[in-house]
């Protein structure tokens, strides 16, 4: 299977350049880079530090999707919604890891989804879709009895807050509830807020260092709370997580999946 990887210069980028050639079934067959770095025609062997890949980065991205069978891409909203687009007219798989994207943009994903393969994941990690069943179940058995908080940390450089991921979690919490996330979701908390609602699930956001991403679901009632909780120490977890849903992609129908749907199907 010949994969294509958008930002092969960024650190997950190079991850998953790095897994791609360990893996029996895959090969890399296209890097692309933004004009910014300078990067165009250099060898993506020294741009990722592997040995023997013969093969120049570009930042065509119409030959990023000639060359390829699937596109992994954790990029940036704007080029997401550019590589759905371009996974519809080449008729080509798309397996989408990036944060940050708006609801409009989410729908243009299913949009292209309904003429070709695209799986969307804030989180590519399987224990933490793990994490997200078990928030689901916890929430549905601990109703409204128990508040629901959602703590996450990153490293200093992250664009977005709340995460992706934390955002993934506070929905698992209103689906087990079988609530409106729209509606009990509190991003932001400052100065006198006045007392907690009953079915509000609270945000918070700590960037600092170079924390990869660490995510807890608190569940508080009088007397005791219920914690879920997933630290992540290496990136290898989210590049594992996006090849296995490529190749999983593989052999399904046009369609918008998630991660939990590869877990399922394995």
């Amino acid at each position: 299977m010949k994969i294509g990887i958008t930002g092969i210069n960024g650190r997950m980028g190079a991850q998953i350049a790095q897994l791609v050639c360990k893996n029996d079934i895959t090969e890399i067959a296209f890097g692309l880079v933004d004009k910014k770095f300078g990067l165009d025609g250099k060898n993506i062997g020294d741009i990722t530090s592997i040995k023997g890949l013969d093969l120049n980065a570009s930042s065509d991205i119409d030959a990023l999707f000639q060359s390829s069978d699937v596109v992994i891409d954790f990029s940036s909203p704007e080029l997401s919604i550019l590589c759905a687009k371009k996974a519809v007219e080449y008729q080509k798989i798309l397996v989408c890891g990036t944060t940050g994207l708006t609801e409009a943009q989410k729908q243009n994903l299913y949009e292209a989804s309904l003429e070709t393969k695209i799986v969307y994941s804030t989180n590519m990690s399987i224990g933490i879709n793990l994490l997200m069943n078990l928030t689901e179940k916890v929430a549905k058995i601990l109703h409204e009895d128990y508040d629901a908080e959602i703590i996450e940390m990153h490293h200093r450089y992250k664009k977005d807050a709340s995460s992706g991921t934390a955002l993934s979690l506070g929905e698992a919490v209103a689906n087990g509830r079988g609530l409106n996330f729209g509606e009990v979701a509190k991003r932001t908390r400052d100065g006198i807020t006045g007392e907690r609602s009953k079915n509000e699930i609270g945000f918070a956001s700590l960037r600092g260092g170079d924390v990869i991403g660490d995510h807890s679901v608190i569940f508080a009632s009088d007397g005791e709370r219920v914690e879920l909780t997933h630290k992540a120490s290496n990136r290898i977890i989210y590049a594992k997580g996006a090849i296995r849903a490529a190749i999983w992609a593989s052999g399904q129908e046009n369609g918008l999946y998630s991660m939990r749907d590869v877990l399922r199907g394995f």
